[in-house]
């Protein structure tokens, strides 16, 4: 028979083909996403791992402190950082790995600033909005019926 050796694939292989990218690790980058927290909307960075279900975040503007995982979303942004590294190791990381503006060139990052932005209108900006789709859609009709 087969030896059980040839049976198991070399773990460079299994972290090769592994389903999930987004794993819970020190420099990961996570959205807070629990309305009724403070931190509501911004950007963490996972400092340290306390249990399965609690993690230590930081980030410029932000006090340092527990989170639950409950309450962020893992985004695909890491940082390289040391564990539990202080706040201007983190900030000196974060403004090399240029997170801001690789979050704002994402596909979430645009549509949470797109929300925001279209909550933050006036009411005559969404008056606007409305008469130009009206335009629009005008001009596409008639460029149909051609």
């Amino acid at each position: 028979g087969r030896a059980a050796r040839d049976l198991v694939t070399p773990l460079s292989d299994a972290l090769d083909t592994m389903p999930f990218n987004r794993n819970i690790e020190i420099g990961r980058v996570a959205l807070c996403n629990l309305k009724a927290d403070k931190r509501y909307g911004k950007l963490l960075v996972i400092v340290d791992i306390i249990d399965q279900n609690r993690v230590l975040v930081d980030a410029p503007g932000v006090k340092r402190d527990v989170i639950s995982l409950r309450r962020v979303a893992i985004t695909d942004l890491k940082v390289d950082i040391e564990r539990a590294c202080d706040g201007a190791a983190l900030e000196a990381a974060m403004k090399s790995a240029d997170v801001a503006g690789k979050w704002a060139a994402s596909a979430w990052g645009k549509k949470i600033a797109r929300q925001d932005a279209r909550a933050n209108l006036t009411d005559f900006e969404r008056f606007k909005v409305a008469v130009a789709r009206t335009k629009r859609s005008a001009l596409v009709k008639k460029a149909l019926a051609a």
